[in-house]
């Protein structure tokens, strides 16, 4: 471990039970995700969610956040998000690319949280005819872009928003796990029970190789799920490599107890930081106000992160930076 890495939880090690299943899935089988560990993914988040489940793994979460949308919305429509999403400004136009044309339509909102006023009176600004983009989705992400966690009812209020309107909601659960570990709540409440009619859920921010779930609910997957994944280039010869790391993700809830450790560490940093803190502290992401002599101090004693603007920067604390890891940082903020 290392007590310097804090600008992204994509550069964290993979953990033990994760190489380990991989090791073991290193033995003849099915290709593609004809596999036994690829077949046994719909019952293990079936029971997980507490609803039936279609699971589609994915390499990467830009894949699994685009073929979801692409399912979801035409050449000719729309998709819905806040206007700091990740589909918006980290995904070099992959929803659209994947869709073939539907277009991202932004909306404002706090720590990256969609305004539900906002999206009702964007909705209504839309003539319903031939010469406007109709929208076809909603996208939220969860935990959001700067670490706060959705809570049950801000999700149900998007939700019913989209019922009324005949609009799927997807969410983005690049950092889901850390969500529900600081939510302490079930997966299915700030899911289906809340709207969500598909999450990609992260594994690979908290412990895996390089694995991601789709996983659709209320039947809103179906024909041309997989075709899509396909076609883009993400159906692996050897798929039952990533099947083995989110079933090793999800024994013992692992994914869980990774997050809670993640978010533990962000919450001692936290308390270091006090009041430079940008935004609530809500899953393993720190947004701090630093001058630039500070910021430079601080990577001058080996700690990196990301500059997010002037005169703030990022931290993100991983599944495998415990106490130990923190407390130097924790220190040398204070000391600032």
């Amino acid at each position: 471990m290392t007590a310097t890495r804090f600008f992204s939880d994509n550069a964290a090690t993979v953990h033990p039970a994760v190489m380990e299943a991989m090791v073991a899935a290193n033995r003849v089988d099915t290709a593609y995700d004809g596999d036994a560990l690829s077949r046994s993914l719909d019952a293990a988040f079936s029971g997980l969610f507490e609803t039936d489940c279609e699971a589609v793994w994915i390499p990467t979460g830009t894949a699994a956040n685009s073929i979801i949308l692409a399912h979801f919305a035409r050449p000719w429509q729309g998709i819905l998000c806040h206007e700091e999403a990740h589909i918006e400004v980290d995904e070099c136009g992959a929803p659209t690319f994947y869709s073939g044309g539907a277009k991202l339509m932004t909306l404002p909102g706090g720590g990256a949280k969609i305004d539900a006023e906002a999206l009702t009176a964007r909705l209504a600004g839309i003539r319903k005819d031939v010469h406007q983009v109709q929208p076809a989705a909603i996208s939220i992400t969860n935990a959001t872009e700067y670490g706060l966690s959705w809570r049950a009812d801000e999700i149900g209020a998007i939700g019913e928003i989209a019922r009324a309107e005949g609009l799927k909601l997807h969410m983005d659960g690049a950092r889901f796990a850390n969500a529900v570990a600081f939510l302490g709540c079930a997966p299915a409440d700030v899911t289906w029970r809340a709207g969500v009619d598909a999450l990609s859920f992260g594994f690979t921010k908290n412990g895996a190789m390089m694995a991601e779930a789709i996983l659709f609910f209320g039947g809103s997957g179906g024909a041309g799920v997989r075709e899509l994944r396909k076609r883009g280039g993400h159906l692996l010869s050897k798929g039952r490599f990533v099947a083995a790391q989110i079933r090793a993700m999800l024994a013992d809830d692992l994914w869980l107890a990774n997050a809670r450790a993640a978010n533990a560490g962000a919450a001692a940093l936290a308390l270091a930081c006090g009041d430079r803190l940008l935004h609530p502290v809500e899953a393993n992401e720190l947004f701090v106000r630093l001058a630039a002599e500070e910021a430079a101090r601080l990577r001058g004693a080996g700690f990196d992160f990301y500059d997010w603007g002037e005169g703030a920067a990022r931290l993100v604390v991983s599944w495998d930076q415990d106490a130990d890891a923190v407390a130097p940082l924790a220190a040398a903020i204070a000391a600032l």
